[in-house]
């Protein structure tokens, strides 16, 4: 059995799935993970479909040099964002997968929302560019690990109406005591 990162608050209303090693590139994952986190699982879906159809936009907020200026980012308060269609391929195939580990265990779809998503640097791939002049240069690249938890919302409990009881403490009750 494996260890995520982060764990649940209560696990019988949760689901998990994750992906190690996986070819896509951190700083674009990371982006897309965090315009995602805690969203419900359908709202996350169309966004991610939005993307992909260049509707709506990741904004870049971490991992934006040289990243460009674009009209769509202004909803989100930002100014920087792209389309990273193959982060978007991967986090939805998770997301997906998560979704069928809840119907599995009995949860409502329609409840769930992503309550973490962590990407993590995977070890990089080597290989190597020749340059000018009979020299070589790195070319690496910069795969990921995801894990995604979704949850399905507590409910939520009333607050009690009874009337709130006054604790005073001992120097309190001897100064009432004497009035």
């Amino acid at each position: 059995m494996v260890r995520y990162a982060a764990t649940p608050a209560n696990p019988a209303l949760a689901s998990k799935s994750r992906g190690s090693y996986l070819r896509v590139h951190f700083k674009n994952t990371h982006e897309v993970a965090v315009a995602v986190k805690g969203l419900k699982l359908s709202k996350a879906y169309a966004y991610l479909n939005n993307v992909t159809e260049h509707k709506q936009i990741i904004p870049f907020r971490k991992f934006n040099g040289g990243v460009g200026r674009h009209a769509q980012a202004k909803e989100f308060g930002t100014t920087q964002g792209r389309w990273p269609v193959k982060s978007v391929k991967f986090v939805t195939d998770l997301l997906k997968n998560a979704e069928s580990n809840a119907e599995a265990k009995g949860l409502n779809v329609e409840e769930l929302y992503i309550s973490s998503i962590i990407v993590n640097q995977a070890p990089k791939h080597r290989r190597r560019t020749y340059r000018a002049h009979g020299r070589i240069n790195p070319f690496m690249c910069s795969p990921s690990h995801i894990e995604v938890v979704l949850t399905q919302k507590d409910e939520v409990v009333p607050r009690a109406t009874d009337k709130k009881v006054v604790k005073l403490n001992a120097r309190q009750l001897a100064r009432n005591a004497r009035l």
